[in-house]
């Protein structure tokens, strides 16, 4: 059951504005089985899904022929994020011992477990515009070596979605312009900037 703190006209009211299912199930009752949602974090990750999912209905709205499943598109932007409780990132109010980058496998393991191997796959494929296995050898990333680079329609959307919004605790963060975007990912390779005008081009 949801907890008692998130009735209407009770903490957090833009809940009322975001779809929450996914085939039966709950996206923040399932972040509530690991999420005080009291807690720093867990306010952090609604408010963050929020404003992805309001940039990724845009971006799905544009590619109508590919059909996107809008239905997983909503959950999958709640829960993209989940694992980042088991990481140590203080400023988001997290105690975990793994570091920042691996909240993707990390996630990908808890919905895995939980029967939704699809939206797992949404956590492991969402960082940055997604890891190669060639970059988690050069960059001696603490990942597993397999590539983790979004495939279809919904992935995609989720990943160009996410880049607009960084997460932070002080406050509403304000929506990235592109060239920013593109300024930051720069530094991780020419490829990496490819693929997000890429999606630019599609989603825009």
């Amino acid at each position: 059951m949801r907890n008692p703190a998130f009735k209407r006209g009770r903490n957090l009211q833009f809940l009322e504005q975001f779809p929450l299912s996914f085939n039966n199930m709950d996206a923040i009752e399932l972040l509530e089985q690991y999420y005080d949602s009291k807690s720093k974090a867990f306010k952090i990750l609604v408010e963050h899904g929020r404003q992805v999912a309001q940039k990724a209905r845009a971006a799905a709205e544009m590619v109508p022929a590919l059909k996107p499943d809008l239905e997983f598109i909503e959950a999958a932007t709640t829960l993209h994020d989940i694992g980042i409780f088991l990481t140590h990132t203080p400023q988001f109010g997290c105690f975990g011992k793994h570091p920042y980058i691996c909240h993707g496998i990390l996630g990908n393991d808890l919905l895995k477990k939980k029967g939704y191997p699809k939206l797992a796959l949404v956590c492991e494929r969402h960082i940055g515009v997604g890891i190669s296995k060639a970059d988690i050898r050069q960059q001696r990333l603490p990942l597993p070596s397999r590539d983790m680079i979004p495939v279809s329609i919904e992935e995609q959307i989720v990943c160009y979605a996410d880049k607009f919004f960084s997460k932070n605790g002080n406050g509403r963060p304000t929506e990235k312009s592109i060239t920013e975007i593109i300024d930051n990912l720069s530094r991780y390779g020419p490829d990496k900037v490819r693929r997000f005008e890429s999606w630019v081009q599609m989603f825009k």
